[in-house]
């Protein structure tokens, strides 16, 4: 990310001044100046003069002046400078400058500080008056007549202070100090959300920790707020800041004391965090032919309705949560423990899932279970997976060998009154089939505006599925089915018979762009801790001195779809490039190095699988 993108010229002419004082104490500035000269910033006459310059604090002076005379000539070049100085070989020499940049990547230097106005006309009025007075007192002491107007005026004073009595030529007239209180009002400072400056990025806080939100990214649902580089979710970004445990950003995460969850409901934010059904979606995009995009319908005012009434049931679920969470963190010793956890694996007979404490409601609702194929409450779970002709869920569903009774009993679950109208609660048709599909996107793992797979129960981005989905497709109303089911239903009649590994590599890439696609999906879901995701010479030091050619999964796929790849092996090689490359710089590391060998070993074992492998071929270590 440029910050320069987002400054207008008069931003960055009021960072240049509150600058120049650093970068004119810059040490060894001769590359700074032949770089302003070289994009002809400085005039060459001026850069020869300071370059012979010797003395540390003239030198030091001589660069402020220099800096002063570029505000001054160059006030329209302003966006030249700082990209001119802002070039990696300058970053990596100067301190200073890698400190500016930061400054303006976290939102450390605050835009909306009214600078003190220049007194420089005051001060020439001054010294104008002075010069004045002095002369004036040489021409009456040569005429003898300032003694006579003293005395006149001191008689006059004994009889009686005349309140039209002129100043004295010489009186100083008061010079308004400069105010260094705050310019803002009160409701000014509240609502900087509203100031034109602001209309991209916000500045938020959470705990301790501090930086700039990005409006746009946060209503499609992505990684929308960045701190000294480094992308995160809301949901990250409050535990960054040591809030996981309130397990609700809205609240959690403030810019200038006023919660997120606020200027979202005053409509200062917007913030896709619920799950949508793309057939929905598209319908809430079109407008009825005799309805004007401005107009209000009644149909509107319901949907206000509803989303107060889902607000507040939110708040009710989540103050249930929270009792859950006192409840399960009291409990102390025993062989179950686990009170912090929110997924409990859970077996019952041959049934295998994950059982997500936030979906529980209880026996018949809520679908808390999940399994690779669908959605379960725990009573449908049971039924499914117990030979017994009446099974009792709450004994027969099994968690580290206990039955799940104990996790009501230690209040870990708790199970929701007949009377409970939350949505897992709802008999209507439509909340039941929200919770037909997971909550957070399969690939990122964060929340938005998610479409949902009609055969499985994985949810995604839009632009974190691959292919990504475009709007058109969302605009009917067919079933939309993900990658990962299309391979799964496809594989009988797309491999009918094996083939070796060396035959898989030399297939044409356009052929087989569908497997490319779903083994790509399968490491972005694996690598929880983004090892492989980004371009690791941004955020790691010395990444690039150490690892020659740099890979990411990002620009794999941006190489995929851009049609870069030829055949099968040139897309293995990069995909393989990157785990040798972990490996390679990782090797003192134990740690990360293993998370690079457990996800070359999912991409081996995934390949295989997909490409319906026979067997190893003797030189397919070599190939690798």
């Amino acid at each position: 990310m440029d910050p320069l993108d987002f400054l207008s010229d008069e931003q960055l002419l009021q960072f240049f001044r509150c600058s120049r004082t650093e970068m004119s104490c810059m040490e060894q500035p001769h590359t700074f100046l032949n770089q302003l000269r070289d994009h002809h910033l400085i005039p060459e006459k001026m850069h020869k003069k300071l370059i012979r310059c010797r003395n540390k604090e003239v030198r030091e002076k001589g660069v402020y002046q220099v800096l002063d005379w570029v505000e001054a000539e160059r006030p329209d070049s302003i966006k030249v400078f700082w990209n001119c100085v802002f070039r990696d070989h300058l970053l990596l020499q100067y301190p200073t400058l890698r400190l500016l940049r930061n400054r303006l990547l976290n939102g450390s230097f605050t835009f909306y500080e009214i600078l003190p106005k220049k007194v420089e006309k005051e001060e020439e009025e001054e010294d104008k008056k002075k010069k004045g007075s002095a002369e004036r007192e040489e021409e009456e002491k040569k005429t003898g007549r300032k003694k006579r107007n003293q005395k006149k005026k001191s008689e006059s004073e004994e009889e009686k202070p005349s309140t039209s009595t002129q100043s004295k030529p010489s009186q100083k007239r008061k010079v308004q100090r400069p105010k260094y209180s705050s310019p803002f009002s009160k409701e000014e400072k509240a609502d900087i959300w509203t100031w034109p400056l602001l209309k991209t990025q916000l500045p938020v806080t959470c705990g301790d920790k501090e930086g700039m939100l990005n409006r746009d990214k946060l209503a499609k649902g992505e990684r929308c707020i960045v701190v000294q580089g480094r992308w995160f979710t809301p949901s990250g970004f409050e535990e960054f800041g040591g809030k996981k445990s309130s397990k609700n950003w809205k609240y959690s995460i403030r810019c200038r004391d006023t919660t997120l969850g606020k200027l979202i409901q005053e409509g200062h934010l917007t913030s896709p965090d619920f799950k949508r059904r793309k057939s929905a979606q598209a319908k809430r995009a079109r407008f009825p032919s005799n309805q004007l995009p401005g107009s209000i319908t009644e149909s509107e005012e319901d949907d206000d309705d509803e989303e107060e009434e889902e607000a507040e049931q939110e708040r009710e679920e989540r103050e249930r949560g929270e009792q859950a969470n006192t409840a399960g963190e009291s409990i102390t010793g025993g062989s179950h423990g686990g009170g912090k956890k929110s997924v409990f694996k859970v077996t019952c007979g041959a049934m295998n899932g994950m059982l997500h404490k936030e979906r529980f409601a209880s026996g018949s609702c809520g679908r808390s279970i999940r399994t690779e194929l669908r959605w379960m409450t725990p009573g449908e779970f049971v039924t499914v997976g117990s030979a017994l002709e009446d099974p009792s869920w709450k004994k027969d569903i099994q968690w580290d060998g206990k039955p799940l009774s104990v996790l009501i009993e230690s209040k870990i679950l708790v199970i929701h009154s007949l009377l409970c109208k939350c949505k897992l609660c709802s008999p209507t048709a439509k909340d039941r089939h929200d919770q037909d599909n997971d909550d957070d996107c399969f690939i990122c793992r964060s929340q938005g505006s998610l479409i949902c797979c009609d055969k499985c129960p994985r949810s995604f981005h839009q632009r974190c599925h691959l292919p990504n989905v475009g709007d058109a497709i969302l605009g009917d109303d067919c079933p939309w089915i993900c990658t990962f089911c299309v391979l799964r239903d496809s594989q009988s009649w797309r491999y009918p018979k094996q083939m070796t590994y060396q035959e898989a590599l030399t297939c044409r890439i356009s052929d087989h762009l569908l497997e490319c696609q779903y083994l790509l999906l399968c490491l972005y879901n694996a690598d929880e801790d983004h090892i492989a995701v980004a371009d690791p010479c941004i955020n790691v030091r010395n990444y690039s001195s150490v690892i020659k050619t740099p890979m990411w999964l990002d620009r794999v796929v941006e190489n995929l779809q851009q049609n870069l790849y030829q055949s099968v092996q040139h897309f293995v090689s990069d995909v393989l490039l990157i785990f040798t490359n972990c490996a390679t710089f990782n090797s003192d590391n134990a740690e990360f190095c293993g998370m690079g060998e457990r996800l070359k070993d999912l991409f081996e074992r995934e390949f295989k699988s997909t490409f319906s492998i026979q067997l190893q071929h003797p030189t397919a270590s070599n190939s690798q």
